[in-house]
């Protein structure tokens, strides 16, 4: 059982003795932190590859579909509050995204800084909790289908530490939600579901 440790003047408390791994921990943390900045001098990045039955024309407007993308982030109650809030959003636009993730607010601008219809497009944040973010989406016709391609990249703010809570959660987080996106897309563009989010849409 442990117990709080008494200096020789039996005035001073130590909690360093009570809780002797705290000093190990603090030095572990701060070691990872400059262990990622010295072996892993890029951003994380996070690669999905989706398979869709569907034409690759279909699939990206899917992608860039504001209503879609809301109805995919529903649980998280996801809204666009400003820039293009409905429809699809296109080249040098912007979109601010407000939801609920990691038990906050959070607040997101990207803009659309690349696209080529229907093969790839690019966002990047523009204002939000990333130290920066980029978005490449990319899509490949196949016989039976479309593939399509995410490469996530991004830095988390607050130096080593922000690095080492990436490596232990952020990452997989990231990576969850990009899934439910595609499979939300996928559900869409698979069936005539479709149709009730392209219909008029340019």
């Amino acid at each position: 059982m442990y117990r709080w440790a008494v200096s020789r003047d039996a005035s001073t408390l130590r909690p360093d003795s009570f809780f002797p791994w705290l000093n190990t921990l603090g030095v572990f943390i701060a070691a990872w932190g400059e262990r990622f900045k010295n072996d892993h001098p890029c951003m994380p990045t996070i690669h999905l590859t989706t398979f869709i039955a569907a034409p690759i024309e279909r699939v990206f407007d899917l992608s860039r579909s504001i209503e879609l993308h809301k109805k995919s982030m529903a649980h998280h109650r996801e809204q666009a509050v400003a820039g293009t809030t409905m429809g699809l959003i296109n080249l040098n636009e912007t979109v601010t995204w407000k939801a609920k993730h990691l038990m906050r607010t959070r607040v997101l601008q990207v803009q659309i800084t690349s696209m080529e219809r229907p093969f790839s497009f690019t966002d990047e944040m523009k204002k939000g909790d990333f130290k920066s973010m980029k978005h490449e989406h990319h899509f490949k016709a196949i016989e039976n289908g479309t593939l399509m391609i995410d490469v996530f990249k991004y830095e988390a703010p607050y130096g080593g530490l922000g690095k080492f809570f990436s490596g232990l959660y952020l990452s997989a987080y990231l990576e969850k939600l990009l899934e439910q996106r595609n499979s939300v897309i996928k559900e869409y563009a698979e069936s005539n579901k479709w149709k009730h989010v392209l219909d008029n849409k340019q």
